[in-house]
């Protein structure tokens, strides 16, 4: 198996993805560390792994210091141990105005200098800060950007609701603060977003916590669409990874997938059929679904003793202009 051309050809599409949800309905999505958000996120991921530091380092091509000097400017800053050097070094610029880079060193001490200058060259690469000066006369600021922080978050809090209420349904007990973290919002709106929730009745307080016993986005429902699509996502992935530990397949498979691709053309005998299966296949799931959350209701077993089955499937039809 050609790992290495499989991982090529799924970063591909996974950029095409990311492409069309960043440009959505006409949306221009902020994508600045997009880049260093991934690299932080696979790193961690493959060190849960088990796999060793050094191992990971060389994955990315990097110098075992390089690469622990790296992860420290994206997690926490030494400084301020609330937020990732990234983002502290941002708001800090955001609050006290343009800056001396001697200065903000300074107040970064106790975090690595060379750290500092590579968080300030990417802000700057990424135009989140602007530079005056030259030399030790130079100095930083935040750009005007910044100044819409509170009404972009404010925009997004609908998106927000939908998935924090799909994130709550898969983890029961999850809490404000964790929801920010997870998606990167500010404590703030991930409670207002809660509040939504609870007031729309889609979810209930769980101890110190949250719980969703259901989650349904209905067909033709304008708002919510970004946790649908982040549940399906989710499940096809989860599907994928679990079967790439154990690739071969056998008739008793429970977990697993399968494509199968139709051409057909206006006045195909079998267009209709091929067309109508993600309606009759999403009427016979919700027959099921039903009937599943109606015995499971009325004869109650402990969350430890769940095993949850994600089914997913999906339809495409790409007209000829667009084949390849």
């Amino acid at each position: 198996m050609n790992v290495v051309l499989l991982i090529d050809q799924i970063v591909r599409q996974t950029t095409v993805l990311v492409a069309q949800l960043s440009t959505a309905a006409g949306i221009r999505a902020p994508l600045a560390d997009l880049a260093d958000q991934v690299f932080l996120k696979l790193a961690a991921e493959i060190e849960a792994q088990g796999v060793p530091r050094k191992v990971v380092a060389d994955m990315f091509g990097l110098a075992l210091r390089s690469y622990q000097r790296k992860v420290q400017r994206l997690t926490e800053s030494a400084t301020d141990t609330q937020r990732s050097l990234w983002q502290a070094v941002l708001d800090h610029l955001t609050e006290r105005g343009a800056t001396a880079r001697q200065a903000l060193i300074e107040h970064f001490e106790r975090d690595d200098p060379e750290a500092v200058a590579a968080v300030l060259s990417d802000l700057l690469r990424n135009g989140l800060v602007y530079k005056t000066g030259a030399g030790r006369r130079a100095l930083y600021g935040a750009t005007r950007e910044q100044e819409y922080k509170k009404l972009v978050e404010a925009e997004n809090l609908e998106s927000a609701a939908a998935i924090a209420w799909l994130l709550i349904h898969r983890h029961p007990g999850l809490k404000a603060a964790d929801l920010a973290l997870s998606l990167s919002l500010s404590v703030e709106v991930a409670e207002r977003a809660l509040a939504s929730l609870l007031k729309q009745g889609r979810i209930a307080r769980d101890g110190d916590g949250y719980r969703a016993d259901v989650v349904t986005i209905p067909v033709g429902e304008s708002s919510g669409w970004e946790a649908a699509v982040f549940d399906h996502y989710q499940a096809v992935v989860t599907a994928i990874g679990k079967k790439v530990m154990q690739p071969r397949s056998s008739q008793s498979d429970v977990v697993g997938g399968a494509t199968l691709a139709f051409d057909v053309y206006d006045e195909h005998p079998y267009r209709e059929r091929v067309y109508g299966l993600l309606a009759q296949t999403r009427e016979q799931l919700n027959a099921l679904w039903s009937e599943v959350r109606k015995y499971n209701q009325e004869h109650p077993v402990p969350d430890d003793q769940k095993y949850r089955v994600s089914f997913y499937f999906g339809q495409a039809v790409t007209p000829p202009e667009d084949a390849t």
